[in-house]
């Protein structure tokens, strides 16, 4: 199955040295049988793109308002059903707990913001607070940075992503 987990680039780099993404359980977001009821119009690749994007929302709460250059991070995992508890309280829009730490070696690949996206996530950051108390203002600043398509790069890119 695959997995959308919310990341930071500090977080991928802890995990590259450790070998692993955890510790468990960690929060993702795939293609559920709740979603795909949610989206009943949508393929596979929508439903895909909806689990990305949520995990992509759930990155920017990760984001640290003094990192200099903050970028959401997601990681594509590819791990077996089993690894996978998905329930009523989790499984709005697609997510789902792992239940175990998840070796690199199973990671399909990363999707980030691209440089150009640092600033309005920036103020993404900064109005998160007022918008989940309903500032449509503040809505339409995390809004800015949630139009920013993440780029896609395969596992062997990830020591580039890292490096300043």
């Amino acid at each position: 199955m695959r997995v959308y987990l919310p990341c930071t680039l500090p977080v991928l780099a802890k995990a590259v040295e450790a070998g692993e993404l955890g510790p468990a359980p960690l929060t993702g977001y795939a293609v559920t049988p709740t979603l795909i009821e949610w989206y009943a119009s949508g393929d596979t690749e929508e439903l895909e793109y909806v689990a990305l994007t949520e995990a992509a929302r759930a990155s920017l709460r990760m984001l640290s308002p003094t990192e200099e250059e903050p970028r959401r991070v997601v990681v594509a995992v590819e791990v077996s059903d089993g690894a996978v508890q998905a329930n009523a309280d989790l499984e709005s829009k697609g997510r789902v707990s792992l239940t175990r730490p998840v070796p690199m070696t199973k990671v399909a690949a990363v999707h980030i913001d691209d440089r150009y996206a640092v600033e309005d996530v920036k103020a993404a950051i900064a109005a998160l607070p007022d918008a989940d108390k309903g500032d449509d203002d503040a809505r339409f600043v995390v809004d800015g940075a949630e139009a920013h398509e993440l780029m896609w790069y395969a596992t062997q890119e990830i020591p580039d992503l890292l490096r300043p």
